[in-house]
């Protein structure tokens, strides 16, 4: 999983299936950032194919935090078998969610953007 931090915006990019074991993995990935306010959290799933009910945690778990900071928290590049995950559960309609993040990040200053972890 690749971390990207910039000044008002954290990126997560997890990688593979999202499922119990991976989901503890990013669960105490995203616990260790702590949401500040007026924050945006963007966790792009472009590379994740497989996502079971287990790997929703972590999601929740990160929208409750960052909306209890002030925060946004956004998915983008959600794949068809994730989305599916998400609409089943009814829980397209609690997050937000955006086709691609070219759309949140085209203006931003890229060169604000650190890897961490």
């Amino acid at each position: 999983m690749t971390l990207t931090q910039e000044r008002q915006v954290i990126l997560f990019k997890p990688q593979g299936s999202i499922d119990l074991q991976v989901g503890k993995a990013l669960s105490e990935k995203m616990a260790g950032v702590k949401p500040q306010p007026d924050q945006l959290w963007v966790i792009d799933l472009a590379e994740v194919e497989f996502m079971d009910s287990s790997g929703l945690v972590p999601l929740v778990q990160a929208l409750k935090a960052v909306r209890e900071s002030g925060c946004r928290l956004v998915l983008c590049n959600v794949q068809a078998p994730v989305r599916l995950v998400l609409e089943l559960t009814h829980l397209d309609s609690v997050f937000e969610i955006v086709n691609n993040c070219e759309d949140i990040f085209s203006h931003l200053n890229k060169q604000s953007l650190v890897t961490v972890g």
